[in-house]
């Protein structure tokens, strides 16, 4: 624990940051989607079931986790996490009571850069499944019957979403424990 409390109180300001949000913009403009931000998802880590309050814990899939909530930019970097809710709560409740959907809702996350796609005016969104709610500045695929329109435009934000998936699977390949259950307390484990 004196390790991962290093590591937050020393590291993680410095790993974990927004960076310059143009180079970010660009990026995802370069992958197919304009004034982007970021892409956002939600993950579990296992974790031992806990001694109060266990079945808060257990996931949809049916074991005991916390969930992890992620902020990408167009490389997988970790822009923002969020990290200690139990796996019962859903990524859309966890988002919700984020610091990151407050600062993002105040207009304070990005800097206020608009740009305009035909006659509508759009601000810097971040990209998230469709789990997540449909904000101004949040966008999600189209759900349900699609015409071929919907479709197509479903493939560039999901195209562009790939890179938080990606950076959850590197995560959990480099640090192993993150896939096995964490005996730890639930004070420690977000840690």
């Amino acid at each position: 624990m004196q390790v991962a409390h290093a590591i937050v109180d020393l590291l993680l300001s410095k790993v974990v940051t927004l960076g310059d949000v143009q180079v970010i913009i660009d990026g995802f403009s370069a992958m197919g989607f304009p004034n982007c931000g970021g892409a956002i998802d939600g993950t579990h880590i296992p974790i031992l079931g806990p001694a109060h309050q266990g079945s808060q814990y257990i996931n949809r899939k049916g074991y005991f986790s916390m969930v992890l909530q992620a902020l990408v930019d167009h490389k997988g970097r970790f822009t923002n996490i969020n990290v200690g809710w139990p796996g019962k709560v859903h990524d859309a409740r966890v988002f919700k009571n984020s610091g990151l959907f407050r600062r993002l809702q105040e207009g304070v996350y990005f800097l206020d850069r608009k740009i305009t796609v035909g006659d509508v005016e759009m601000p810097i969104v971040i990209l998230g499944d469709p789990a997540y709610p449909l904000m101004p500045w949040l966008m999600k695929p189209y759900t349900g019957a699609l015409d071929t329109e919907k479709e197509l435009f479903n493939y560039w934000p999901s195209k562009c979403r790939m890179v938080v998936e990606c950076a959850v699977g590197r995560l959990k390949g480099r640090w192993r424990s993150l896939l096995t259950r964490s005996d730890l307390s639930q004070t420690n484990i977000p840690i």
